[in-house]
């Protein structure tokens, strides 16, 4: 029987993904550089694997002042950042859960200033009873670390669990974790590979939740 879900933050909740790479375009390319996607792809959904900066660095052949980068690349992203609305579907997936007594979770690799600050201003964050940072573990995805926290402090088993996901990062640490994962990939995620998923849909709004867990093994919610 299935008591929670548990949502990643970055490209599920709201996309932050395309905002942080097109920003990331932006300042190699005014340094007459490039950032393929292929590259990038390795720290979607993780903090662990690739280092923008020090990219920068290599293809320039010298350092660069990173305060003054990390300063103009923010500014660019959360200009985009405010312009996005929340994804199609989580507004939904959110009223069902309530409605059938799911609880809901958040595991997510970035800062909890960031996601706890993002939600708020959305006015999502009452909505949750567990968010699960970086801050909160020793590794982030691909480790199941944070999914296990959320576990516990969800106070449900793994089968117990549903994941929802758009990384191959954020599906291989829920996987590991023990839980069913369903993978909803956003505009650049859907361009990588996401088959250890369970399932695959284009959008939370492609399959409402109460459909979801008639599809689940089992099938039931308590």
């Amino acid at each position: 029987m299935i008591r929670a879900i548990v949502f990643d933050f970055d490209g599920l909740i709201l996309d932050t993904e395309l905002p942080e790479f097109q920003s990331w375009q932006e300042i190699y390319t005014a340094h007459g550089c490039t950032l393929p996607f292929a590259v990038w792809a390795r720290c979607i959904g993780t903090t662990e694997a690739f280092d923008p900066y020090a990219y920068l660095e290599e293809q320039l052949g010298r350092a660069v002042d990173r305060e003054v980068v990390r300063l103009q690349q923010r500014q660019q992203c959360d200009a985009r950042i405010a312009a996005q609305a929340v994804l199609p579907g989580v507004h939904d997936y959110i009223a069902e859960a309530r409605r059938l007594g799911l609880q809901l979770g958040v595991a997510s690799s970035s800062s909890r200033a960031w996601v706890s600050g993002h939600l708020t201003r959305l006015d999502l964050q009452q909505h949750f009873v567990c968010i699960t940072c970086r801050d909160d573990v020793p590794r982030t995805k691909p480790d199941p670390a944070l999914y296990r926290a959320a576990l516990a402090m969800l106070g449900v088993r793994p089968e117990e669990a549903i994941a929802l996901e758009d990384s191959p990062n954020g599906i291989l640490a829920a996987k590991r974790a023990g839980l069913f994962c369903v993978a909803v990939p956003n505009v650049l995620t859907c361009q990588l590979p996401l088959g250890q998923a369970d399932l695959q849909i284009p959008s939370l709004a492609a399959l409402p939740l109460p459909e979801l867990l008639r599809r689940m093994p089992g099938s039931g919610a308590l």
